[in-house]
């Protein structure tokens, strides 16, 4: 009896035409039931699996268009030049000068990496040190570890600890309660030079950041932060002298 012989160039044939395939779209170009054949003659490529939407689909090497990432997405579909998600976590994480916090590997990769980095951290694969109220994480070396770290400490003292990372869990749940506390002992002026002090620290987009914690509106922050641009407060209910816009003089 006569063996059919499957040939991998059904395969590239395919990538080739569509960039991306399925498991299933890949069995059907072989005409094959078996995921094992499947990946059988993709072992004879140079092919990828995407990081995101659960590895479910394949590409070749050569088609992907690398950023200076290691990234190439093609519609909404992720691969890195370093393969599977967990690989690509590992190796970011390893070639990093000050260790990455799980919101900019997010902001990275564009997906929700919380359980691979768990699954990582639990093989001792990653490390992790609290930080700031979050997690970085950290090359397993120890050594690497520790210069990481350093060099994060460093980088957080020259840009200003709360222009790091801007997000909803940037800032632990005790440190909001403590801030809410804090605020609810000023009066209205001093509250909204509070909001203007506490926008400049965390920069661009700093502004609704505070509002939203402090149950304000985003103006008043603004306002605030513009009189500490300004030097436009009021000591005592005298204006600082030299403050605020000059006397407009009148013609004579």
């Amino acid at each position: 009896m006569k063996t059919t012989t499957i040939s991998s160039m059904a395969i590239n044939t395919l990538l080739k035409q569509s960039k991306i395939a399925t498991m299933d779209e890949l069995k059907l170009a072989l005409n094959t039931h078996a995921p094992a054949t499947v990946f059988r003659k993709l072992n004879e490529l140079d092919y990828l699996t995407s990081y995101s939407h659960g590895g479910r689909y394949y590409t070749l090497e050569s088609i992907a268009r690398f950023n200076k990432h290691g990234l190439w997405v093609f519609n909404d579909i992720g691969f890195s030049k370093h393969g599977t998600l967990l690989n690509t976590l590992v190796n970011y994480i390893e070639q990093s000068e000050s260790g990455l916090y799980n919101e900019e590997i997010n902001k990275l990769l564009q997906v929700n990496v919380s359980p691979s980095l768990l699954k990582l951290f639990k093989q001792n694969k990653i490390d992790r040190v609290k930080h700031l109220g979050l997690y970085l994480y950290c090359s397993a070396d120890p050594v690497l570890k520790k210069r990481q770290l350093t060099n994060r400490q460093a980088s957080n003292a020259s840009q200003g600890t709360r222009a790091i990372v801007m997000s909803d869990d940037w800032v632990s749940n005790e440190i909001k309660a403590a801030i809410i506390l804090y605020v609810s002992l000023l009066d209205e002026k001093q509250r909204r030079i509070f909001a203007g002090l506490e926008s400049l620290q965390f920069g661009h987009g700093g502004d609704s950041w505070i509002a939203q914690l402090l149950n304000l509106d985003p103006h008043t922050a603004a306002k605030g932060r513009r009189q500490l641009l300004e030097h436009d407060i009021k000591y005592n209910g005298v204006r600082a002298s030299g403050a605020g816009r000059p006397d407009i003089k009148k013609n004579t």
